[in-house]
């Protein structure tokens, strides 16, 4: 039949899927991560095992198990897929103009202003390109830059990078305080008032969770709370109905905006914490194009977050800037 795939025959497709298959550990994940549906995962990963002649994942398992032959193959599988990503970005390097697919990781805290302006500025540069984006946190974002499941992220500074790393500084912004509107009295001990009041705590599954709880306890502070959560919305929103207070970036507060004007914003009331903001890509594949697309996003930066952030709180000046 005229395009059914041959039988025996090993593809790149197939291969993908199983990697994403055996990193993600569902079929439904896997189909996300790839654009697909569960079916067709589902048959290019039987095909595959038809193929070889083996079974690769347990399928009753849960999350997915690699079997034996799966993890011997799951190697030869991230090989297979790394040269092709090579070869890939080796000729898209020629022309990038041309590039088939863009595939871009962007955290949270940006998708409702500054992503949007960026991919209708690149869609004027790349213009036979198709663009694919994923958000999330900045841990997921760079498994799946690792994986090379993504060509760019622009994600949270993992602080040391690794050797394969491409990093481009984007924006430094400082963590401040979001307590419920009239609670505190400024002239006062706010540290003190702070700690008398529940807190709630942003998730320590993700990087920056875990930056604060760090800062909190080298201070010897350990803030009574309840709550840990991965949500700058539900966050906000229990500190604006008076829940507790929390520590958070302007970009937080910029993504939550529907709550920005229901609470106080106050500085760090201890020694300053930081965060960078960084585009981050695979060394040497694309180009220039992780520096142009850098050069594209610090305008962005400024006009969208910056401005808008120091506006309202003239005290982040210094503390907020693009790099």
């Amino acid at each position: 039949m005229v395009g059914q795939q041959p039988p025996g025959r090993i593809t790149l497709w197939g291969t993908e899927v199983f990697v994403a298959a055996a990193e993600e550990g569902t079929l439904s994940a896997a189909a996300r991560r790839l654009g697909a549906s569960v079916s067709a995962v589902s048959q290019q990963l039987s095909a595959l095992e038809a193929a070889l002649g083996a079974a690769l994942l347990d399928r009753t398992a849960r999350p997915l198990a690699l079997t034996p032959a799966g993890e011997m193959f799951l190697r030869r599988a991230r090989a297979m897929l790394a040269e092709a990503g090579a070869a890939r970005a080796e000729i898209a390097a020629r022309d990038l103009s041309a590039l088939p697919l863009m595939r871009l990781g962007m955290i949270e805290d940006l998708e409702a202003d500054v992503t949007p302006r960026l991919l209708s500025e690149m869609a004027g540069e790349l213009t036979r390109s198709r663009f694919q984006l994923e958000t999330g946190p900045s841990h997921r974002l760079l498994g799946l830059l690792d994986a090379r499941a993504l060509d760019m992220v622009v994600a949270a500074d993992p602080g040391q990078a690794a050797d394969w790393m491409e990093l481009h500084p984007l924006l430094t912004e400082p963590f401040l305080v979001a307590a419920p509107q009239g609670r505190l009295d400024r002239a006062g001990d706010v540290l003190a008032q702070l700690m008398a009041l529940p807190f709630v705590q942003y998730t320590q599954r993700h990087q920056m969770g875990r930056q604060i709880a760090e800062h909190l306890a080298r201070h010897d502070l350990r803030p009574a709370g309840r709550f840990e959560l991965d949500s700058y919305n539900a966050i906000l929103a229990m500190v604006a109905g008076g829940a507790g207070w929390t520590i958070l970036t302007p970009l937080g507060l910029l993504h939550a905006r529907r709550f920005r004007t229901e609470v106080d914003v106050l500085p760090l009331p201890l020694a300053p914490l930081s965060r960078r903001i960084a585009l981050i890509a695979r060394a040497g594949v694309l180009g220039d194009m992780p520096l142009r697309m850098a050069d594209r996003l610090r305008p962005l930066l400024r006009d969208l977050v910056v401005e808008a952030a120091v506006g309202r709180q003239p005290w982040l000046q210094d503390a907020l800037r693009v790099l």
